[in-house]
This record gives structure tokens, sequence and C-alpha cells, in this order.
């Protein structure tokens, strides 16, 4: 063990340190971090965990301590909870058995004063406008009770000093009498008036804390008053503040509707306020019940600081990502130059104020469902053919979960404003990452599309682009999309989804490739979407998890970016949603390294040097060392809105997805009515009207077969075509689990379906079956002539 020796803990501080806690005969003893802390032992697997997952947690106060040997010791609370434990030495085992017991001391008086502070602290009568009178006195009580802990342990420590004090004088006395050498005798002595001296101090301090103690407990009540005043005083200053605040709020909204702001500077997004979510939504399983691989080699590289030398060229080695990525310090970074330099950036254009967008859905009703009872019978099936109530579901279809891709559309404005390939490959790999971190918490299922359904995102004012999703396909589901930006990018997707039900986790695996083109380079980049993983779906708290790998693919130039989705892991390290990648060009020389997580933020490092070594992976292969220059970041999530765990844990974007507006299509996602009932919180409204959609969209295909049926030749095909018209599922399901992928449509392929805005064509490109926009979609909106558009709802 080459653990720092940690301090000798003080009465009440939190002490933290290694420990090894007996796990079972197959194991033996684990290593585990332990925290103490207010009078709880709490250990965890790692220090990574103490944000999110406790492995256990023992009362101090109802605890039993018991030393084993010279470094072995049992703390039990009668039965329920034993921890065996072994520290690394003795004086380390010494150092917890002090702490332990110092804090099981503490932890008895405070359960004692607790017991008795109903009939010694009253309460102070809460008056109108002070709704929080009760806690701050509350505060006040508590603080005093520990100054009177302190003044305890203050007092105990003075008792032990002239205890062993007196000891110590006594055995030196003794000492005197035994006869021995005259030198030893005059060390002797020496000691002795030593220990006098320390006798003397020790009863100034003891006395002098005796009058601490009495003129605290005669001044006590005085201080107590002081320092209410003071409190309240504070409160109503708080008060005093807030008003001031409302009142400058309402003048400034004043002076907006008074005045056309810049879409840049009245953007609604911008007042939205929240906090990020912390990364502790793993799983609320002990260790001993669940397991995952280990992840031996999840990392394939090692980043190291560059020589200094390179921070200090100027040359051309250096200059090339300075323009965008500010990696020199003399630089300035593209995050802080302003899209208004842009010649099309379109505040350079006419001032349209910018619609002011909803913040706020109504909160999700709390109602109770037994999973279990309908997912028991499902187990092998996919996720589309599955009958599921809309207490499952979240109020948006899958159409608007897509467009949500756009999240950080202003990473693919970067890119299109950087000169060099290479650059650009980092913000289009951090853009792909971005599309993750709305579903850290997302847990609902999306409404499924009915065939025909469309959704429209138009935000050419705010971001300066418009998207357009169709559902094209309904078994296997399927969804083209199409964005197009003002400022230089555009952005199609074809998205299948292929999902089984596991028992414990539900796996989702996206189809398709996504394509991002700009208009300036001409460089066209592809890459695919990793595994989607939901766990605990019978017991535990529900977690998402995405694994997998990305190959983001600059079909132009042949630049190639590599990003690794860590999965989780009980056995691993590394920080949870762990994301890396390497750029590198077409002869595979690495330029860039990428780090971060999916659900916080994504960094890039110049990569200066690059060597084969350093510590031995899986199967003996060695990892590749890269000296990097100092990481700039990329992409940060932004917070979520206040009251977000009451909303679906939807984003700012989120939020207005499903807002209601005028003049988009009779097939948008915003005008379905079972969807609108959910999120009113009219769920049994909102189950009915989904069986009602569902069985129109059977009896709609049903028409379409027969129709197709009767344009064949020969009657006797139609029972053959009536059986193509679907693809097997036992097919399609031994070739998901095989790892292939089926075949994206067949000649059959939905009952001879025609999407109303994209057409079929093979991607020139990736050589794949996919939907291309035609176009008309923004043009008949603006006629507002929707007479061609079908009657889904």
């Amino acid at each position: 063990m080459s653990e720092p020796k940690a301090p000798t803990p003080a009465p009440g501080d939190t002490y933290k340190g290694w420990l090894f806690k007996w796990t079972n005969y197959i194991k033996g003893y684990q290593r585990r971090w332990f925290v103490l802390s207010n009078g709880l032992l709490s250990y965890y697997r790692t220090q990574a965990e103490m944000g999110h997952t406790c492995r256990g947690t023992i009362n101090l106060a109802t605890a039993n301590i018991t030393v084993e040997d010279s470094c072995n010791f049992v703390i039990s609370n009668g039965g329920a909870q034993t921890y065996h434990l072994k520290a690394s030495s003795e004086v380390e085992r010494q150092r917890w058995i002090t702490a332990l017991e110092l804090a099981k001391a503490k932890a008895v008086r405070m359960q004692d004063l607790s017991d008795d502070s109903g009939d010694e602290c009253p309460t102070t009568p809460t008056s109108a406008g002070q709704g929080g009178g009760n806690s701050r006195n509350s505060e006040v009580q508590s603080t005093l009770r520990t100054l009177g802990s302190k003044v305890e342990d203050l007092s105990t420590c003075n008792d032990l000093i002239a205890k062993h004090g007196s000891a110590l004088q006594r055995s030196l006395s003794e000492l005197e009498g035994v006869r021995l050498g005259g030198e030893t005798s005059e060390k002797i002595r020496q000691v002795t008036e030593r220990a006098t001296l320390f006798r003397i101090t020790s009863n100034a301090m003891i006395n002098a804390c005796r009058d601490f103690l009495a003129l605290a407990q005669a001044h006590s009540k005085r201080w107590q008053k002081a320092l209410q005043a003071e409190r309240e005083q504070r409160v109503r200053l708080e008060e005093t503040l807030e008003q001031l605040a409302k009142q400058h709020n309402h003048l400034e909204r004043a002076f907006r509707g008074a005045t056309v702001l810049p879409p840049s500077q009245s953007n609604p997004a911008i007042d939205n306020k929240g906090s990020a979510p912390g990364k502790g939504d793993a799983s609320d399983e002990d260790d001993e019940n669940e397991f995952f691989d280990a992840c031996e080699d999840v990392q394939e590289f090692i980043t190291v600081p560059a020589d200094p030398k390179y921070h200090r060229r100027s040359g051309s080695n250096v200059s090339g990502i300075s323009s965008e990525l500010g990696m020199d310090d003399g630089t300035t970074s593209l995050d802080e130059q302003s899209l208004a330099s842009n010649p099309e950036s379109p505040q350079s254009q006419e001032v349209v104020p910018v619609r002011k967008r909803r913040s706020r859905i109504p909160d999700k009703p709390n109602y109770s469902l037994n999973l279990w009872s309908i997912m028991k019978n499902c187990i092998g099936k996919e996720l589309s053919k599955i009958p599921m109530p809309v207490n499952f579901n979240e109020p948006l279809s899958m159409l608007q979960r897509l467009s949500e891709d756009l999240e950080y559309s202003e990473l693919l404005d970067r890119a299109a404003k950087c000169k060099s390939s290479l650059e650009q490959m980092c913000y289009v790999a951090a853009f792909t990452v971005s599309s993750y971190s709305t579903t850290v918490h997302r847990t609902g299922k999306p409404f499924n599309p009915l065939l025909g359904e469309t959704f429209e995102l138009d935000r050419v004012q705010e971001s300066g682009y418009r998207s357009l999703c169709e559902q094209v396909s309904h078994h296997p589901p399927a969804a083209a999309h199409h964005a197009i930006s003002q400022r230089g990018w555009t952005l199609r997707q074809e998205i299948a989804l292929a999902s089984k039900f596991r028992g414990k986790y539900l796996s989702i695996m996206p189809l398709g490739s996504i394509h991002c083109m700009f208009e300036k380079s001409n460089n066209h980049y592809t890459w695919k979407k990793v595994t989607t993983t939901v766990h605990n779906i019978i017991v535990g708290k529900l977690w998402i998890d995405q694994s997998g790998e990305i190959d983001v693919v600059n079909h132009k130039t042949g630049d190639r970016c590599h990003l690794k989705f860590a999965p989780y892991s009980y056995f691993s390290r590394d920080v949870a949603r762990k994301v890396t990648g390497v750029v590198t060009d077409k002869d595979g020389k690495a330029h860039y390294v990428l780090s971060g997580t999916w659900d916080e933020k994504m960094e890039c490092s110049r990569v200066m040097q690059s060597s084969r070594g350093g510590e031995n992976g899986a199967e003996g292969r060695q990892k590749t060392v890269y000296q990097t220059l100092k990481a700039k970041e990329l992409w940060r999530k932004t917070p979520l809105p206040d009251g977000a765990e009451n909303m679906y844990y939807f984003s700012t974007l989120a939020l207005t997805l499903n807002e209601q507006e005028d003049g988009v299509a009779p097939t948008d996602s915003r005008r379905r009515p079972d969807q609108r009932l959910m999120e009113q919180g009219r769920w049994e409204e909102a189950n009915a009207e989904k069986q009602r959609l569902e069985e129109k969209q059977r009896t709609t295909r049903r028409e379409r077969e027969r129709e197709a049926a009767r344009t064949s030749n020969p009657s006797e095909e139609a029972e053959e075509v009536e059986i193509a018209s679907e693809p097997s599922e036992t097919t399609y399901k031994t070739e998901t689990l095989h790892g292939s992928h089926p075949p994206a449509y067949s000649s059959t392929h939905q009952d001879n379906y025609q999407a109303m805005w994209f057409e079929r064509h093979v991607d020139p490109v990736t050589g794949e079956p996919t939907h291309i926009y035609k176009g008309g979609y923004w043009e008949t909106k603006e006629q507002g002539n929707w007479d061609c558009s079908p009657d889904i709802f």
C-alpha cells in the first residue's frame, strides 16, 4: 500500500480512507473507500462513486467496535449489519479506531440532545411573509448544540491530559527510587522536571477552559438573541433585494417590449435557468447481486502533456489550429467569435422579432403501474409490436426526439467556419456526442409515430435552421429527417430502430446512417448511432447507458474520427459515461485526441507526437501514447430548466417541441390527440385515444394491402402479397442477434407505401437504400394548401 498517511482525525471531523472489507469466501477481502461523517460510516467501491452509489452505511450511535488483532476490527449494530474490516497497518487501524470512537461518542451525545430538545428549544411562531422562520431557528439551535458539543470535546481532552499527566509524573517519581548510575539519575531528574512543567501548563489550560465554559454558559442566551437579530435583519435584506430584482426584471421586460432587439439578444433560451444533473443514476443494486463484464482495455491510447517547446513555437505546426480551437495563448477561440461576423448570418439581414417560446409544461402526474404485469409476456419481442400504455411514455413522438439531435446545432455552425477539415472533424465529432446528452435522465418512451406522420422544426430566426421529419416506414419503424441551415450546412438521416427486451434491460439499436454536408468545403461526413440500453426494467431505478463505437468519416478527404463510448461497469475505475476518440487523416496519422462524457462535455487536444508503448492492453497489445497540447473545450451541456424533474427531464428545446403552432401540416406530431392529452395529464383519455389511432392505422393498412392485391395480376397472388407485406419477425430477430442489419427495404416493403415529402433512393456515398427529401414542404406551408396530406389522426 502506497497510500499517503492520513492525518490523525480530530474530534467531529470527516475521516476518509481505504480499508479492506470482507465480502465472501470466494472474493475474500476487497478494497473499498470508507467515509466517516456525522456519526455514519459509509463505503464505496471507488472514490468516484461517492456522488451516486453508496454500497452501505452503518450508524455508529448503536454500533459496537471490536478489535480482533493488529490490523483487523469489526463494526456491528447488533446483527443486522456487520463489517469485518482490515487496515493496511497497525498504525492505520489505530487511527480508524480513534476516529470511530470519537464519532460514536459524539453521535450518542447528539442523539441524547435531540431526544431532550423538545422541551428546551421552543420554536418561534412564523409571521406572515416569513415562511422560513422555523428553519432558521432550528439552524440557530443546531449551531448552538454544535458549539456545546465542541466544548464538551475540549473538556474531555483536558481531562485526559490531566489524567495522563498525573500518571506520567507518578511513573517518573517511581523511577527516582530505583538505584541507577549517576548519569541515568540525572536524566530522570530532567524528565521529572519537564513532566512537572507539563502538569503546571496542563492545569493552567484546564482552568482557562473551565473559565471559558462558565463564560459561555453565562452569555449563551445573550449571544443567541444577538444571532437571531442578525438573521432577521439578513432576511429583511434578502426580501428587499428580491423585491428590487423583481422591479428590475419588470423594467427590463417593459424595455424589451418597447424596443426590437436582434435575435441574439432576445433569445428566450438565455432566460431559462437550471442545474446540471449529477451523474449518480447508475444503479441502486448492491455489487453482490449484479455483475457486468470487466472493461480491461476500454481506453486504447494514453495522452501525456507535450514537451513545453511545442507551446513556444509559432510556426505552421501550431498556428493551423489557433484560428478555430484557440490552442495558443495569444489567439482567440472560435467560441468567443460572434456569429455576426458571418455575412450569411441572419443577424446581418432584416431584424425580425423572435417568438417567445414556452418554458414549462404541466407537471407529470404521479401514477403507479405494475411494469412486470405488462412486460413479462413480451420477452424476446420487438418493442414496436408491444402495446404499451402512455404511462411509460413521454409527451413527445419519436420524430420530435429525432429533431432533438439539433439541440447543439451551434457546433455545426462553428464547423462550417473551419478552414481545416481536421478541425471541422473535431466539431462534427462533438456534435455526434452532444445528441446523446438529452437522454441521460429521459427514461420515458416516445410515442411511436403513425405512418405518414410529420414534424417540422422551424428555428430560422433563433438558430438559422429548419428541419422536417416524416415516418416513412412502420415495420420496422423508420423515420427520415432533413435539416438545412442558413449558416452553411445540411443534415439528413434515416433511422430505423431495432429493439429487444431481455428481461432486466432493454436494448435499442438504431440502424441507418447520418449525413452532414458543408457548402463551402463540400465536405461530406457520415456516421451511425450507438446502442442505447435501459437498465433495471423490472427492479430498481431506471437508468440509461450508451455504448459502442462510432466512425465519423469525411468522404471527400478521407479523414476519420473513431469514437468509443465506454459501457458502464462496476469493475471500471474510469469516469462514468466516458467517450474517447482520435482524429486521423487519410494516411492514419493522428492529429487530435477527443475526450469527455456524453452527458456533460467534450474536449479536444492537439497531438504533437505519438509513439507505441505504455501499458499493455488486452491480449498483450501496446497502447499508443500521444503527446498533446492543453485540452480545449468544444462542447458543454446546457443546464436543464428549473423543475425539469417534474417535466420528464425535458431540456429547453424539448419543452418547445410540442408547443402548438399555426400553419403546420395536418400530419404534424403537435396535432396528435393522444400525445396532447398525455401532456395535459389526462392519461386515461390518452390511452383510449392511442388505441383508437392504432386501430385506425391497422385498418388503413389492411385496405392498402387489399388494394395492392387487386392491382396485382392473378387472384392467387393476393395471399402471397399479404404474407410478404410484412418482414418475417423471426428472420429479422435472428439477423439482429448475430450483429448484421436487416435490409432497410424490400420490394414489398410497406405495401408499396410512398412517403409524402421524401423519395426512396440508393445513397451515392454509402450505397444504402434511404429516403431523401424531395422538397415542396415549406412551399406548401407558405401557400397553406394541405389538401394532399393524408388523414392519419
